[in-house]
């Protein structure tokens, strides 16, 4: 994934651009307040922000908004812990460390890796489903998870670290910021997940 190139605040000429954008917007603000009969409650505050911005761009790179831009380490972590109290990761030793195509990108594009592991989970969610006669046709992942839970496929336990995951994953896949350490963390309990569900899968069908 691309990124862009961080902006030099030093450069004088992004500087002047900064003066230009900033004068500007607040010259046309003290004109909406010098005539009256224009609205400029809305517009006033729009321009002030306008002329704002440029000065704090060097801040967007740090700046967190509601929701979250970047996908936390600790975030990561607590998912691990949360399914790993769920019984939803096996033991290191019984990964068998399968060449899915997202874990070949996990250096190179951490947003396309998480996304992938995202997509692999889901597949054995909806997987899950079938072999317990469970129709998952249509159902986002959400309501997935809520399905086999009302139908104790799932316990409560799982269902929770479940959503906690694909909370975190769905992060990445809107575009969230993600440095190496989370990825490959995300990566190491994501092999672990999808290996025992994988067992839920395999000790059903010998049913």
């Amino acid at each position: 994934m691309s990124k862009g190139k961080p902006i030099d605040k030093n450069n004088p000429n992004n500087q002047r651009l900064q003066i230009i954008i900033s004068v500007g917007a607040l010259l046309i603000a003290v004109t909406h307040m010098i005539w009256p009969s224009i609205k400029i409650d809305l517009i006033t505050v729009t321009l002030v922000v306008i002329a704002i911005i440029p000065w704090l761009t060097p801040l967007f790179k740090s700046l967190e908004f509601p929701g979250g831009w970047k996908v936390e380490f600790q975030d990561v972590q607590n998912a691990k812990d949360k399914a790993d109290k769920a019984g939803l990761l096996v033991t290191e030793s019984k990964v068998e460390k399968p060449e899915y195509a997202y874990l070949q990108v996990a250096e190179q594009d951490p947003n396309l890796a998480l996304a992938g592991l995202r997509i692999e989970i889901e597949k054995r969610l909806v997987r899950i489903a079938q072999v317990n006669d469970v129709s998952a046709q249509r159902a986002g992942v959400g309501q997935m998870l809520r399905i086999l839970s009302e139908r104790d496929i799932l316990t409560n336990q799982e269902r929770s670290a479940l959503a906690d995951i694909i909370g975190v994953l769905n992060k990445a896949v809107h575009g969230a910021s993600v440095d190496q350490q989370t990825v490959d963390l995300a990566m190491e309990m994501g092999a672990r997940l999808i290996e025992a569900l994988d067992e839920k899968i395999s000790s059903r069908e010998k049913k």
